[in-house]
């Protein structure tokens, strides 16, 4: 096959399989791992090897640079003190713990030799947010379970590979002709080069970004370029110590003071998926089947070794009676392992230099890491679900509910939403309105629901809603389209824009474009909060056999009332325009969620008040 056309294969390849994995929620890595082995082993259509040469392995090293300094700009020192002691336990003790036990585990089950066991340990210790964030979406825990494991995979990433490249660095300058002495020396030598570099490299960088000597435009080419050259002058100086520094100048620039760092993310996240995709699909085609037929039963030893003793050992460590983890949620959290991205990405620069040094068995490195990678992610994605359900800590519906506007209108379907249990995230530009609602306590987004940043930073983990109650009605179209594949068309929801009461075409939305519109045909956002300017409120009622939909109609009907949402049992059922009130018949047990308009009594009660005001101001 011409070069030029596999080269631009895999790129597409690396896209559809990331695309698809988003639509089947799944990790992306089962597919790029798949696809690797079919295009690699199977039809023979990619070989690295013979398609780059010699460059393969520095090609890999330098991704895997990007891959971790990308990862590591997101751990902020900061953010530590927010953690509750268990994820800040799981991270510490729960690491080293299950490093040791996968260490001696890895022994006992392949007969590797020591060091190289105790490097694979190191290697499978993380875990990472691309392999657990769909594992969360398909399991649908609790809150307390999902923030525990995604801060916790977040955080595992930079420092598990820290770790392995620390492990690494002692298992290189344990060479068979090396005393201890040199070895130790080579291995400190690695740490404070690799310190040293990264400190000052990130210090430096940081420095001509807060100064704005660095146009933003550059801020992404001029960070990756600074990645490459500590990594190549590292390596240069001290053997794999290049790993080491770009870590820690990702780390430094992350908890540097008034540093801009959104036009290096957004550009280094797309970089990195393209990379992270690009290197599966290359490592799974250097895959030798064989091989991996050979380290299955190994690997699956791993994994019972993960499942049964070290995820419930880190958890064990890290339990705290502080913490409101109950027995249930902890089991499901020991549970959740999947091994991903670092281990797969640092894995074949780490056997590469295993077999330079002829290691006994370092060709079953690599084999070995990727088949604990797929049976644990299968494991994770198949299996994780049901436990939640038999455990009772699975959410049986969506609790969150993302709203696009912060306008009192939202806010105060929010309050109400919070009331019910529901978890309301609010999205806006208007700094304002976002204070105002910070200032209540509600969690808020600020900036655009379409922005950069929103795709990066909002965790749709557990939401199942979007209502788009915003006053600019082309945001509310945009942020429609762009959440209905995360949501579904059931799932997203919109006030009326008022454009299908025009007789023209030309003004009038077009039909593929419309949204579930709320509450009324003329319920825009306009109309709403004249209405709560003219002393509308938002009430809950709960109805019974004695007091059902009839009678709460006929008792709100003279003064006015629009239904809204509807709570029966666990489910959020939104009153949709156009709809038969028969396919959202209200029943006795449910709550109404209504916009209601003050009553006679009220309004007279209200006049009378304001009669007496006046008549008393001097």
């Amino acid at each position: 096959m011409d070069v030029m056309l596999l080269l631009a294969a895999l790129v597409i390849l690396a896209a559809a399989s990331q695309w698809l994995a988003w639509r089947l929620r799944l990790p992306a890595i089962l597919l790029l791992l798949l696809i690797g082995i079919l295009i690699g082993p199977v039809f023979g259509l990619l070989k690295p090897d013979e398609l780059f040469g010699p460059l393969l392995f520095p090609g890999i090293s330098l991704a895997v640079a990007v891959i971790l300094f990308e990862g590591s700009l997101s751990l902020e020192f900061r953010e530590l003190g927010k953690l509750g002691r268990v994820v800040r336990r799981m991270v510490g003790l729960g690491a080293i713990s299950s490093w040791l036990i996968l260490a001696v585990a890895t022994r006992w089950i392949t007969g590797f030799p020591w060091s190289m066991s105790i490097l694979f340990g190191a290697v499978i210790v993380v875990s990472g947010p691309t392999v657990i964030g769909p594992v969360l979406r398909a399991a649908r825990p609790n809150d307390k379970i999902r923030n525990v494991l995604m801060w916790e995979s977040i955080l595992i990433d930079p420092i598990g590979a820290v770790l392995a490249v620390l492990v690494f660095s002692g298992v290189i300058a344990h060479q068979g002709n090396s005393g201890l002495w040199t070895a130790v020396e080579l291995f400190f030598s690695t740490v404070a080069l690799g310190f040293g570099l990264g400190c000052g490299a990130g210090y430096g960088l940081g420095r001509l970004l807060r100064n704005r000597a660095i146009p933003d435009y550059l801020h992404g080419i001029v960070a990756l370029g600074t990645v490459f050259i500590v990594f190549a002058i590292a390596n240069s100086l001290v053997h794999e110590s290049g790993l080491l520094a770009v870590t820690i100048m990702g780390i430094w620039l992350a908890n540097m003071r008034n540093v801009p760092r959104e036009h290096i993310l957004n550009f280094k996240e797309s970089l990195s998926i393209l990379l992270i995709s690009l290197l599966f699909l290359l490592l799974a085609a250097r895959l030798e089947l064989a091989a991996l037929a050979e380290v299955l039963l190994w690997g699956f030893a791993l994994y019972l070794v993960i499942q049964l003793l070290a995820q419930p050992f880190k958890i064990l460590l890290a339990y705290d009676r502080r913490e409101t983890l109950s027995w249930r949620e902890r089991a499901l959290t020991a549970w959740i392992a999947p091994r991903g991205i670092v281990a797969a990405a640092g894995a074949p620069v780490y056997a590469e230099q295993l077999q330079t040094q002829h290691y006994p068995d370092a060709q079953l490195f690599v084999p070995l890491t990727f088949a604990v990678i797929i049976i644990t992610v299968l494991s994770a994605s198949f299996s994780s679900r049901p436990l939640a359900r038999l455990l009772r800590v699975a959410e049986t519906e969506p609790r969150g509910v993302l709203i696009i506007g912060a306008n009192p209108l939202a806010m105060a379907i929010a309050e109400q939403l919070r009331q019910w249990k529901f978890r309301p995230l609010l999205v806006d530009d208007d700094f304002a309105q976002i204070r105002n609602a910070r200032m209540q306590g509600v969690p808020t987004f600020y900036g655009s629901p379409v922005s950069e940043a929103a795709d990066r930073e909002l965790d749709l983990v557990g939401v199942g809603y979007l209502l788009a109650l915003s006053t600019d009605r082309a945001r509310n179209l945009v942020a429609s389209l762009r959440y209905t594949p995360e949501f579904g068309a059931h799932g997203v929801f919109s006030l009326p824009d008022g454009s299908q009461k025009r007789n023209s075409a030309r003004w009038r939305m077009a039909r593929r474009h419309r949204q579930q519109y709320l509450f009324a045909p003329t319920a825009t956002a306009e109309e709403l909060l004249q209405r709560l300017e003219n002393g509308w409120t938002v009430k809950v009622t709960k109805l019974s056999e004695q007091f059902a939909w009839e009678a709460y109609r006929r008792q709100f009907a003279e003064a006015g009332f629009l239904p809204l949402f509807l709570l029966r049992g666990e489910r959020l059922l939104p009153f949709v325009a156009g709809v038969p009130d028969e396919a959202i018949l209200p029943k006795p047990g449910d709550q109404v969620m209504a916009l209601v308009a003050l009553q006679r009594k009220e309004r007279e009660g209200e006049r009378s008040a304001s009669e007496s005001s006046s008549a008393i101001e001097p």
